[in-house]
């Protein structure tokens, strides 16, 4: 896998216990070659929790990729335009911002630059991560899995028989989805077995 040249957002939300899975993953892409533009949610910006402190997390996001986080719209609205990203990860995406995403608000910062990344015609990757994909927010994730130009880190029901509800991504599997997505496939399968 070779993502030199390529400039890649990764917008972190609110899924504290996720973070631990994920940012080695940025660190892979980071070593794959790709620019990483770092995206943040205000709950991952300011929220402390038993997973650690909002703002070692960001130090951590800072240190990996080079970059202060962007962590307003403001500052995520020239995604668009003026620094259009060839790809846009989210990861990992809580159900809270999937059901926004799929509504199209537009209320935080990675949403922005996702919604950006969409008007430019490239690739979304998202990392799921909710106790409810198999609840309410199904329709949520369903009308993104059939919505143009979003593809899904593949994902499955990490705790059945605890939260049957509860949908997590195989995080290391990040980056072999970007891979696939910047060429615009989907990598199979999404749907996989994650509790053995």
């Amino acid at each position: 896998m070779d993502l030199k040249g390529k400039k890649i957002g990764f917008g972190l939300t609110g899924s504290h216990c996720t973070y631990a899975d994920v940012f080695p993953q940025m660190e892979k892409l980071v070593e794959l070659g790709a620019e990483l533009v770092p995206v943040v949610s205000y709950t991952f910006k300011e929220t402390d929790s038993k997973f650690g402190k909002a703002q070692d997390h960001m130090d951590r996001v800072k240190e990996i990729t080079g970059r202060e986080p962007i962590a307003t719209i403001v500052d995520a609205e020239p995604l668009g335009p003026i620094e259009p990203l060839d790809a846009m990860i989210l990861a990992p995406l809580t159900g809270n911002s999937m059901s926004r995403l799929a509504n199209a608000i537009t209320d935080s910062p990675v949403l922005m630059a996702t919604k950006a990344t969409i008007r430019n015609g490239n690739p979304v990757v998202i990392g799921v991560s909710t106790n409810d994909a198999l609840g309410l927010n199904g329709v949520n994730l369903m009308r993104l899995m059939s919505t143009k130009l979003i593809y899904f880190v593949p994902f499955g029901q990490d705790d059945p028989i605890k939260k049957p509800n509860s949908m997590v991504s195989d995080m290391t599997l990040i980056p072999e989805t970007v891979v696939n997505a910047l060429e615009y496939k989907q990598i199979q399968p999404v749907v996989i077995e994650r509790n053995k």
